[in-house]
């Protein structure tokens, strides 16, 4: 058994359907579409989670915008961030005086993105905000709050559209808790 069938069987349970992530992201493009009316926006996407969401919510959204990409990285292959936060990838697209909208898959421990978003006001745009596809306050630990969000989760190892375990489960459709025993020592 090979395929999406193999990758369930490491599931615990499905958080978030297909049906359900599709639903709450056209309603988040059509308020970021309101909140933006009859300006251009830089969307953002932090790579590599947050590309399944960034396509979804980019197609959603409809006022001008210019896309671009970033890769941030403060976990490794780890499960806990390290709280030491580098780009490996920076965006190309000049920001000054423009309004950003930085999208993420997951905000939980806080750091990557307040890094980001720092990096990101120096660079004197209009406004930078951020849109992430899951919020885990339960694990924040530093002073931020996302602007837009697709859904609030509790404090479990969650992966699939876009969100991984060492590169893996990324192309899962759906939001599923990882068993335990896969990603315990």
């Amino acid at each position: 058994m090979w395929g999406k069938e193999f990758m369930a069987k490491d599931i615990e349970k499905i958080l978030i359907t297909e049906e359900e992530a599709a639903k709450r992201i056209k309603e988040l493009g059509e308020q970021i579409s309101r909140d933006y009316a009859g300006q251009e926006i830089v969307v953002i996407c932090v790579l590599r989670g947050a590309s399944i969401f960034f396509a979804d919510l980019c197609r959603a959204i409809s006022v001008h915008m210019k896309m671009d990409f970033m890769a941030i990285s403060s976990y490794g292959d780890a499960q806990k961030t390290s709280g030491i936060v580098k780009i490996t990838k920076d965006a190309d697209t000049s920001i000054t005086g423009k309004h950003v909208l930085v999208v993420e898959d997951i905000m939980d421990s806080g750091y990557t993105l307040k890094y980001l978003c720092k990096i990101l006001n120096d660079r004197q745009p209009a406004s930078v905000k951020v849109a992430c596809l899951l919020d885990k306050p339960s694990r924040r630990e530093v002073d931020i709050t996302p602007d837009y969000c697709c859904f609030t989760v509790p404090n479990e190892f969650v992966v699939g559209f876009g969100l991984d375990y060492k590169g893996l489960y990324r192309n899962l459709p759906y939001i599923g808790v990882l068993k335990p025993e896969v990603y315990a020592n």
